[in-house]
């Protein structure tokens, strides 16, 4: 939008992304960064189909306007409650739950951090460089496809953020290309970089353009050197136009090619491509409360599904007589049978499989599970899986989601089989971001006509 008129505007309230919203010309225009109340003067612009709101001054602040901690937040779009306090965000959050659970009585208080700085425990960089030619290293600019030089981001491992800045410092002095998605020129593409909570052993992982990397003997030389907490490093080829970091084919060339971090009691192995929280100190609140919410016990036999490498099977075990993992990626179901060994967990069993599927069989077979544990992707379920759940009729559904919208979507399904929410509990996983994780309990009633 070149229209550059300055328009004088008062906040409604946020949006579910936490953007101000303001009332313009009769219609609802959001405005990052901006809170319920305050006035401001601001210019629009348009972001793809989108029309916003920039501010360019403040003239009422709102009491809930926290001290601005990073010069990058209104660029990047990773922390879009960058400007309010802790003790709102956790109300906003509160509040998003509650709006689409809105005849559920039993909604705990949101579980947030006592310090949230540096809570990212998987940091990923990608490589460029500036205006002058310069080598720089950090994430996109929001809708963009333009590097931000952020190295000191203050949600991530502040270990991470000294790495990432000493391989742009090493790439400059060994004169090592960053890549070029455009031309297909360059080597080193990005960096995904991975840190154990309690043990502080950190991964490297290098995604180049060849697993050829002559000059990443002596990247990596410094800086285990420098860096003695790394445990190993990974290649991982990756030169392909797409959105995504990793590549399929990579080698270990320092180190097991993976770390262990403990959660809950229990040591857990995590390679370049396993799932594990990003949050690892909220993670073991979020399970811990979730055990609560089940009760399980040595009379259970559960069914964890959408397992990944088997964090929840494992934690689950830990209270029920017998615990079944179903996960569809093969790879993360060998990582889930190596996390069983190490935690000497002989009464659970890992399946490669689609968990609708199994599901459909175990009924045939009349096996029945007391209690299934679901923790789908942002996306949520499908109906083939809620069907399948909805059948098999477990007494109890624990439903982890970090997307309350869909997780009310499912649970609104489930509703024909008979099962009602008992308790809802929120998880602050992500601070200073709009996102929240949501525990549902759910309890089989009567069926509906299906």
């Amino acid at each position: 939008m070149k229209n550059k008129k300055v328009y004088r505007v008062r906040a409604k309230s946020l949006d579910s992304q936490g953007r101000g919203v303001v009332s313009f010309n009769h219609s609802m225009i959001p405005v990052p960064g901006l809170l319920p109340g305050e006035l401001a003067q601001i210019v629009l612009y348009r972001k793809g189909d989108e029309t916003l709101g920039r501010i360019l001054s403040i003239v009422e602040k709102s009491g809930e306007r926290a001290e601005a901690v990073c010069s990058w937040s209104q660029k990047c779009g990773g922390c879009q409650l960058w400007s309010l306090n802790y003790e709102a965000q956790l109300k906003f959050k509160q509040e998003q739950v509650a709006r689409l659970f809105n005849t559920v009585k039993n909604v705990g208080p949101v579980l947030g951090m006592d310090d949230f700085a540096g809570y990212r425990h998987k940091v990923h960089a990608s490589f460029g460089r500036d205006q002058k030619g310069r080598i720089i290293a950090g994430i996109y600019e929001e809708h963009s496809h333009r590097i931000l030089p952020v190295t000191d981001c203050r949600i991530q491992d502040p270990r991470a953020n000294a790495i990432i800045e000493e391989i742009c410092r090493e790439m400059e002095e060994y004169k090592i290309q960053p890549y070029d998605e455009d031309t297909g020129r360059g080597m080193l593409r990005h960096v995904l970089i991975r840190s154990g909570y309690k043990t502080g052993q950190i991964m490297v992982v290098f995604v180049v353009a060849t697993l050829n990397f002559p000059k990443g003997a002596v990247l990596g030389k410094n800086l285990r050197k420098k860096f003695p907490d790394i445990r190993t490093i990974v290649y991982n080829q990756n030169n392909k136009k797409t959105s995504m970091v990793l590549g399929k084919d990579q080698e270990t060339i320092f180190g097991p090619g993976y770390i262990e971090d403990e959660l809950c009691g229990m040591t857990f192995q995590i390679s370049p491509k396993s799932f594990y929280q990003v949050n690892p100190k909220q993670a073991e609140v979020l399970y811990t409360k979730a055990m609560e919410m089940a009760k399980l016990t040595k009379q259970d036999r559960v069914l964890d599904t959408y397992c990944g490498t088997g964090t929840i099977t494992l934690i689950a075990a830990k209270y029920a007589g017998e615990v079944t993992g179903v996960e569809l990626n093969r790879s993360a179901v060998e990582d889930a049978r190596i996390n069983a060994g190490k935690n000497h967990m002989d009464h659970v069993t890992f399946v490669c499989a689609d968990a609708a599927r199994y599901m459909e069989q175990a009924q045939a077979v009349s096996s029945r599970y007391s209690v299934v544990i679901m923790d789908p992707p942002r996306s949520g379920s499908n109906p083939v899986f809620l069907n399948a759940l909805g059948k098999m009729k477990p007494d109890r559904i624990i439903y982890i989601s970090c997307n309350p919208a869909t997780q009310k979507r499912d649970v609104d399904f489930l509703k024909r089989y008979g099962y009602r929410i008992d308790a809802l509990q929120p998880v602050d996983m992500f601070p200073v971001t709009a996102e929240i994780e949501n525990i549902a309990l759910l309890r089989r009633g009567r069926e509906k006509h299906k």
